[in-house]
C-alpha cells in the first residue's frame, strides 16, 4: 500500500532499509534545525522511530543507528551529544564538550570533540574514552572494521592521513618536503581573565630586530561558535612571516568549552564577546613589549567579518581592518541569509521588526565612529552572509567621507577563503598583504583594489 512520503532533510542506509530525518512540523512551519521526526522505510512500510527529538540519525552499521544531538533542545546553538539506538536508546556521550563528527563500526563509535583549541578522537566501546589527544586538529574521520581513518593538522602543518587501530600511525607525508623548506611559527598560548570567565588566547611571534617593534594583527574566528587553536591558518602564518604579531582568542560563544560558555553570546553578540577580544589583546601586550600598540589591525571572516566591522565602530585601538563576508545590518541578514530565519532569530533575538537588538548590535548604525581604513572583501555567491552586508557598510562609510575600500569576487560561496580556486585565493592573499603593509607599516594614503589585483 502506498503512503505519502514526508519531505526529509537527510537519510542513510540501515541494512536493507532507509532511515530518514524529517524536520518536525508544528502547525504550518517546520521546526527548523531544532526538532526532527525519524522514520524507518523498509519493505514498502514506514515506521516512526522518534517524534519531535533534537537528534538526527547520522550513521548505521546495519544493526544499530547512531544519533547526534539531544532528546530536546532549547537552542540550535547547544552542544551536540551522541546516542545509539538498537531498539533501545543508549547514551554514548553526553557532554560537557560538543561532538563534531562520529562514525559507527562493529558496534564501536569513534567521535571527535573540540576542546580548548584542539580536536581529539574518542572511542566508545560500551564506555567513552579519549584515545587520540594532543595539540592538533582532527578534521576528517571515517571508520570501518573497528579502525578509524583520520585527517590531522597542527598549527604549523597542514593535514596528513593517519590510521588509528589501538595506536596512531601516520600514513602520508605529502607536505613534508614543502614544510621542510618553509619557516612556520608555533603559537604561544596564554590564558586571561575577562569579566567573569577565563579565556584562551594564542599569538605568533615574528622574527624581530633587536629593540624593534612590530605591528599586530588580531584574527577573529567565524561562528560565533567557531574555535581557534591548534589548526593551520594560512593567513596567520603568512602575516607572521611578513613581520607581524598575530593574536587570536576564543571569546565567549566559541566552541570547545562547556555549553554555558557557548550560549553566553546569544542576543549579546558584540558585547561581552568583543570585550573578551579587547582584554585578550591587552593581556598580549603585557607579554610582548615589542608589540606596537599604535599599529594594530583586525580581520575576520563571517562572524569575524561582523566583529571587524563592529571593532572599528566601537574602539580606536585598531588602525586598519579587513572585513570578509561579514555582517553590518542584522535585519537584512535575517531576511536575506539562507540561515537568517532561524540563526539570526536565535543569535540576535526574536521578533526582528520590533527587537532593538537588530539595530543596536549592527555596525552600520555606528559608521560615524569609524576612524581607521577598512577593506571589505565579499563574494557575490555568498548566500550565508549576503553581499548587501558589505556593500551597505561601504556605501554608508564612503558617503560619510570615511576611508573604505571594497573588493568584490564574482565567484565563490561563503567559504571562498578556503574553497575558492587557487587563483581566487591568491588574489585574496595579495589584497590581504598589500592592505596591511600599506596601512600598518607604510602609513600610505589610498588603496587601489584593481591595481593590486592586476
Amino acid at each position: 500500500e502506498e503512503f505519502e512520503k514526508p519531505r526529509f532533510s537527510s537519510g542513510l542506509w540501515h541494512g536493507d532499509g532507509v532511515v530518514i530525518n524529517v524536520p518536525h512540523r508544528e502547525g504550518s512551519k517546520p521546526a527548523l534545525f531544532k526538532f526532527y521526526d525519524i522514520y524507518l522505510w523498509k519493505d514498502g512500510e514506514e515506521e516512526k522511530l522518534f517524534e519531535r527529538v533534537s537528534f538526527e540519525a547520522i550513521d548505521s552499521d546495519g544493526k544499530a543507528i547512531l544519533l547526534r544531538g539531544k532528546k530536546e533542545k532549547r537552542f540550535i546553538s547547544e552542544h551536540e551529544w551522541l546516542y545509539i539506538y538498537d531498539g533501545e536508546l543508549k547514551p554514548v556521550y553526553e557532554g560537557p564538550l560538543d561532538v563534531w563528527g562520529a562514525k559507527l563500526t562493529d558496534e564501536k563509535v569513534y567521535f571527535l570533540t573540540p576542546d580548548a583549541g584542539s580536536v581529539h578522537l574518542w572511542l566508545w566501546d560500551g564506555r567513552a574514552e579519549r584515545v587520540v589527544v594532543g595539540n592538533h586538529w582532527i578534521y576528517g574521520l571515517d571508520a570501518s572494521n573497528g579502525k578509524a581513518l583520520l585527517l590531522i593538522m597542527t598549527a604549523t602543518r597542514i593535514g596528513e592521513l593517519y590510521l588509528y587501530d589501538g595506536e596512531l600511525k601516520q600514513i602520508t607525508d605529502y607536505n613534508g618536503p614543502i614544510f621542510g623548506r618553509l619557516k612556520t611559527f608555533e603559537p604561544r598560548h596564554f590564558r586571561f581573565k575577562s569579566k567573569d570567565l577565563e579565556i584562551d588566547g594564542w599569538y605568533l611571534k615574528p622574527e624581530l630586530k633587536e629593540g624593534g617593534k612590530a605591528p599586530v594583527i588580531v584574527f577573529v574566528h567565524g561562528g560565533p561558535k567557531g574555535m581557534y587553536g591548534h589548526r593551520f591558518v594560512y593567513e596567520m602564518q603568512l602575516m607572521a612571516s611578513k613581520g607581524y604579531y598575530v593574536v587570536f582568542v576564543n571569546p565567549r560563544g566559541s566552541d570547545g568549552y562547556n555549553e554555558d560558555f557557548a550560549l553566553r553570546v546569544l542576543e549579546r553578540t558584540g558585547l561581552e564577546d568583543f570585550q573578551d577580544i579587547l582584554n585578550g589583546v591587552e593581556e598580549f601586550f603585557k607579554l610582548e613589549p615589542q608589540a606596537d600598540k599604535e599599529r594594530v589591525g583586525i580581520t575576520g571572516i563571517s562572524y569575524g567579518g561582523f566583529m571587524t566591522n563592529w571593532a572599528l565602530t566601537q574602539s580606536d585601538l585598531f588602525k586598519a581592518g579587513i572585513s570578509e563576508n561579514g555582517i553590518s545590518y542584522w535585519l537584512t541578514s535575517y531576511a536575506f541569509s539562507d540561515i537568517g530565519l532561524w540563526y539570526d532569530v536565535e543569535v540576535i533575538g526574536p521578533n526582528p521588526l520590533e527587537n532593538d537588538n537588530y539595530r543596536k548590535l549592527s555596525p552600520l548604525f555606528y559608521a560615524k565612529n569609524v576612524k581607521a581604513p577598512i577593506l571589505l572583501i565579499h563574494s557575490l555567491e555568498d548566500y550565508r552572509c549576503p553581499f548587501d552586508q558589505s556593500l551597505m557598510f561601504y556605501n554608508v562609510l564612503r558617503d560619510m567621507g570615511k576611508e573604505a575600500y571594497i573588493a568584490v569576487f564574482k565567484r565563490g560561496a561563503h567559504g571562498h577563503s578556503i574553497r575558492g580556486s587557487p587563483k581566487h585565493r591568491s588574489k585574496r592573499y595579495k589584497l590581504f598583504v598589500e592592505f596591511f603593509e600599506r596601512k600598518l607599516k607604510k602609513h600610505e594614503e589610498g588603496f587601489d583594489v584593481e591595481k593590486v589585483l592586476k
